[in-house]
This record gives C-alpha cells, sequence and structure tokens, in this order.
C-alpha cells in the first residue's frame, strides 16, 4: 500500500473543480438565475456578486480536491476505478452537497423544490467531476 500522490490528487482535483463550477455556472448562473435574487432579498442580503462567484468557484475547486483525495484514500481498499470513484463522490455529495442544503432549507431560504434540484443536480456533477479526477489520478 503506497501513500497517496498529492500532486496528482491536486492535478484531479483541480479538473474535477473546474467540472463543478462548469456545472454550477450552468445550475447557477442560467438556469436558477431569475430566483436567486428573491432569495437573496428575502434573508435581507444584497444580490450575488461577482467576488461571490469568485468565492464559490474556490469552493468548486477545493471540493474536487476533496473529492479525489477521498478516491485517492479509499482506492487501496476497494482498488482504482469507476467504482470506487463513485464511492468517493457518494461520500462527498452526502457531506458537501445533501448535509449542506439541510439547514437553509429547514429555515426556509430554499424550497423544497430548489433543495431537490440543488441537491441533485450535485449529485450528477459531483460523480462526472469526481469520475474525470479519479481518471487523472496515479500512484507514485
Amino acid at each position: 500500500m503506497g501513500s497517496i500522490n498529492l500532486g496528482r490528487v491536486i492535478l484531479g482535483g483541480f479538473v474535477a473543480g473546474i467540472i463543478i463550477d462548469v456545472f454550477e455556472f450552468v445550475l447557477n448562473g442560467v438556469l436558477l438565475a431569475d430566483q436567486w435574487p428573491g432569495i437573496m432579498a428575502a434573508i435581507n442580503r444584497p444580490p450575488i456578486g461577482m467576488h461571490d462567484v469568485v468565492l464559490f468557484n474556490i469552493v468548486g475547486i477545493i471540493t474536487g480536491i476533496v473529492a479525489v483525495w477521498t478516491y485517492a484514500a479509499i482506492r487501496p481498499r476497494f482498488g482504482s476505478g469507476v467504482k470506487t470513484a463513485i464511492y468517493a463522490a457518494g461520500l462527498t455529495w452526502v457531506t458537501a452537497y445533501a448535509l449542506a442544503t439541510v439547514t437553509p432549507t429547514v429555515m426556509g431560504v430554499f424550497s423544497h423544490h430548489m433543495a431537490m434540484v440543488l441537491v441533485a443536480v450535485g449529485l450528477v456533477e459531483i460523480v462526472v467531476a469526481t469520475i474525470v479526477g479519479a481518471w487523472l489520478y496515479k500512484e507514485a
């Protein structure tokens, strides 16, 4: 059992993060763009600006790195390949998408419909991103 190749985790994670950011742009910047101003106004917050978008993109990159690191960490137990990447994506999805959406939904910030859309698209995006990032990961 070798050690994790951190350089490849960052490479694969960065690519996975770019994929996440593209999905998020299409979801939030195009499909749900007309809903965000109302949500922000309802919680007495200013509209989402470019600074916020940059921060969200950084979070996307970090999420990609976390997903690929998870893949690298569980690879010795589950083996390399798509199935293990899906396991890593599933863990990342539960912690970074599903559970993170519970609080704003319970507080009434997100409607149940919006929460379902966010977590459903999040599941697809993290699976695709983690599979691609895992494909780029190689042991040292």
